[in-house]
Formats: C-alpha cells, structure tokens, sequence
C-alpha cells in the first residue's frame, strides 16, 4: 500500500475511499493535486474542521501538493449535508472578510515555503459568479439525474423528516461537484478528500470529471470524529473551540486537549498530532495525565506554537497545582460603576463567559463549585466589593477546570 494511504489508514483517517488501488498506484508513480473545501460560514474554523485540516498537512508530508478550496460561491448557498434547515445567508463583506481570516489560519497548519507542495489557496466565487444558467444546465446538468439525487443522505434525510429543502440548497451537490471538474481542469486536481457526510457530493465529482473529460479523479473520505461522550467534535459546554486565537486564547485551546475524555486520549494523539505511529506505541502506556498534557503541548504548538503551549502549561500548573494565578489565564475587564451598580457573583459569573445559564450557576454554588480567589462562594447573593480585589484582580473558579482573571478598571 502507498505510503500516504498507510499512514492515512493508521492514525484513524480513512473511512471510505472511490478506486483504492488505482489511487494507491497512482500515489506511488508521482506527486499529485488533492483539495478539500471550506465553507465561509464563520470568521473562523473550529476543531470540528481540524481533521480535514490534518488530512491536508499529511498529504503535504508525503511530497504532495494541497489545494485549500475557500467557498466564496458556495458559501451563498449554503450546504445542506447534515443541516436540519437552511442555513442563513451571509452579505458579500461578511464571506470575504470570513476567507481571508480563514486563509490565514490554515497558513499555521501547513508549509507555505517549499515551492513543490506550497498549498494553493483558491475562490470557487471566482469561477462560479460568472456561470451563465442555460450553459450550465446543457453542458453540466445533463450530466446528473434527480433519482440519484434524491438518494443522497443530505437530500433523503431532509425529506424524510419532511423538514424545508429550497431549490438552491439541492443545487448544491452539482456546484460541489462543479469545483472539482474545475479544479481538475485548472490545477491538475485528481484528489478531492472530505468528511463522511461528503461522500455523495465527492462521488458526484468524480463521475463528472469522468463524463465531462474522460479522466480518472479520486475521493477519499474521513470518519465522522466524536468525543467519547457521543457529543460532536468542536462543540464543549462553553461553545465552539475556535482556531483563532482572538475568539480563543491559546490558554483555553490547551484547556480543551487537556480534559479531554480519557478514552479519547490515544486515538486523538494520532489523529491531531505530528508524532509518529512509532513514538506513540513507545508512549501509550504513560500516566493518562502526562499523556494528555502531550496531546495539548503538541495540538497547541501546531496552531499556536511551541511558546504559547509551553506559557499554557506553565499556567496550567500554576492554576491547578499550586492554586496560584497563571500569566496566561483568560482575562475580563470591569469597571468600578459596575461594581457600584451591586453586581453580584451570578451576574459576574455571567460576565465572565464561564457560564450563561443562572440556573446552572445556582446550582453550582449550592454544590460548592464556585470560588473567588480560592475561597468556597455559598451565596448566590453575594455582592462583589472592591474588597475581593487584591492588587485590582480576582480568580474566578468554576469547577476544577474553569478560571478567569477579573481585572478591575
């Protein structure tokens, strides 16, 4: 088996794969052109898109070259694989300004410098704005028919539960499959890999560069990645765990790979590191906190670098160990009117972000999971007074795992 595809096997990638040997082959003979899609939606990705990121920076590693697909078109649609209801559409200011963030991001995962695999960063707006319908329909339409459509999970699910599916979100599918045949034209592009949920978009792309060119392209797809509780990946209690370090600090990035379920530990150290399969069979066996540290040290490093994983740490220690305040805790600000206007520990809890449900916070004092500067709170009274500030800070615990520095100003 092709190397690429070995290691893509080993650390938990591969879940589906159209033609394997001849992709295999194909793998061994020369270096090719694979891409993968992102969709605009938000100024950031989440770790629910780090596997697919992942999947781009290890073809990179075996000497092929990565096309990185921004949806500027298809972002005004909206994809309807997995989705319940039609996703709200985004201005034109809102996807360029979302592209260009996005772009940058990924530019931490992968290397930009060797001039062979430097990724290609592309705009599918810019094929796709200009399309002429009549043209489209004749010369790529006729190419797909709807009882096959109709069979796709996206669709079926959708009609099954007799939940709205507009027109252009059933489109969706052929403009999908439209970027590849383009890709394919103008990039040499013969890869399109994806998560499960996108096996039928990706079929669909490789049958019409099939049809439309007579050329054999490829889909490789990913397994659907949950945590050990069945919650989705990306998602915590707290929210999104962006990869953008203004709407996530570093900190709470490490925080996330620290806690996570013991059960999870090991398949996620070969999914969402650069260890190899080697050093993860000598370290497998190591205390299940150590281990933990290592997947946060190495996951962090990779988005954010070695220093910020590193000051995580140290403040992880801090904070935990020696219930003292770390230098890279999260941080809030509140002014002194605040205080004047009788703010009380649930609103400041509030405040904080740590938790937005005062229900749950309620329920959290009485349960002797709150804390001011280490100390037990057990009144959901409590007026917050210039008193708890020691040199204008306090630490505001929930639970074991959740701190934040308050900054009085």
């Amino acid at each position: 088996m092709n190397k690429f595809l070995k290691e893509f096997k080993d650390r938990g990638f591969f879940y589906q794969c159209t033609s394997e040997d001849e992709l295999s082959k194909l793998l061994d003979k020369k270096k090719i052109n694979g891409y993968i899609g992102f969709d605009c939606t938000a100024e950031s990705l989440h770790v629910g898109s780090l596997l697919q990121i992942m999947c781009l920076r290890l073809l990179q590693k075996h000497g092929h070259r990565p096309i990185v697909l921004l949806g500027g078109g298809t972002t005004r649609i909206g994809d309807p694989s997995g989705k319940d209801k039609t996703r709200t559409i985004l201005s034109e200011d809102e996807i360029e300004k979302n592209i260009k963030n996005i772009e940058k991001i990924l530019k931490n995962f992968l290397d930009v410098k060797d001039p062979k695999t430097k990724p290609i960063f592309v705009n599918n707006y810019s094929w796709l704005k200009n399309l002429n319908y009549i043209s489209f329909l004749r010369d790529i339409g006729k190419h797909f028919t709807i009882n096959k459509m109709l069979s796709f999970d996206s669709v079926k699910t959708r009609l099954e539960r007799e939940q709205s599916l507009s027109y252009m979100e059933f489109n969706y599918m052929i403009l999908q499959a439209y970027d590849f045949l383009e890709l394919n034209k103008k990039e040499n592009c013969v890869l399109q890999m994806g998560g499960s949920d996108q096996w039928g978009n990706i079929v669909n792309g490789v049958e019409l560069i099939k049809r439309y060119s007579n050329k054999q392209a490829y889909g490789l797809t990913t397994p659907l990645i949950t945590l050990a509780s069945g919650a989705k990946m990306g998602k915590t209690e707290t929210g999104a765990v962006w990869l953008d370090k203004k709407i996530l600090p570093p900190y709470n990035y490490w925080q996330f790979w620290r806690n996570i379920d013991d059960r999870d530990v090991l398949k996620f150290i070969k999914i969402f590191t650069d260890l190899s399969i080697e050093e993860i069979e000598k370290i497998k066996n190591q205390n299940i906190n150590q281990l933990k540290i290592t997947l946060a040290n190495e996951a962090t490093s990779m988005l954010h670098g070695k220093k910020e994983a590193k000051a995580s740490e140290e403040t992880a220690k801090k904070t935990f160990s020696e219930n003292s305040l770390g230098s890279e805790l999260p941080s809030i600000s509140i002014n002194k009117k605040q205080l004047d206007k009788k703010l009380n520990i649930i609103d400041l809890i509030i405040l904080s972000r740590l938790e937005t449900s005062k229900s749950e916070i309620r329920r959290l004092i009485k349960g002797n999971g709150v804390k001011i500067n280490n100390q037990l709170i057990n009144d959901e009274k409590l007026i917050i007074t210039k008193e708890l500030f020691k040199d204008n800070f306090i630490k505001l615990s929930l639970g074991k795992k959740r701190h934040v520095k308050v900054d009085l100003s």
